[in-house]
């Protein structure tokens, strides 16, 4: 599958599943909700106290798998090179994030300090392989 073919997908489809690995090569999986940012990287939001942020600093290869709301529905699985985004620097990047899965909020003051409060990172992934390119 084209990479262009997969950021489609991802366009419409945010429910996924991220791949990062333990140090001792352990897998380690979690429900993400996934968008695109405008330079077409994938990006997640997490907590700089969670596992994938801190498997992904250690260990920048990453693997999701991105469904549509049908569970049997279409899927893509990308693989790429994550980058961990801390605040402040990731603010600019998380409201993005919301826009571009949400549209807008209620309150953006409120959600900047919920992002600070909750020690938010953005999670950019640069895509380097998709699939499938058939199903079986």
């Amino acid at each position: 599958m084209d990479l262009d073919e997969a950021r489609e997908f991802v366009k419409n489809n945010h429910r996924a599943v991220m791949f990062t690995w333990h140090a001792d090569g352990r897998p380690q999986t979690s429900p993400v909700t996934v968008g695109l940012d405008e330079d077409g990287y994938l990006i997640v939001s997490s907590r700089e106290t969670a596992a994938k942020t801190r498997n992904a600093r250690k260990n920048p290869q990453v693997l999701l798998t991105v469904m549509s709301d049908a569970f049997y529905g279409p899927w893509v699985q990308i693989e790429g090179t994550a980058q961990v985004v801390s605040l402040p620097e990731a603010m600019d990047g998380l409201v993005a994030y919301y826009r571009g899965i949400s549209g807008e909020h209620p309150d953006w003051d409120d959600y900047r300090e919920a992002m600070v409060r909750d020690k938010r990172v953005l999670i950019r992934v640069e895509p380097t392989k998709a699939g499938p390119d058939h199903h079986g």
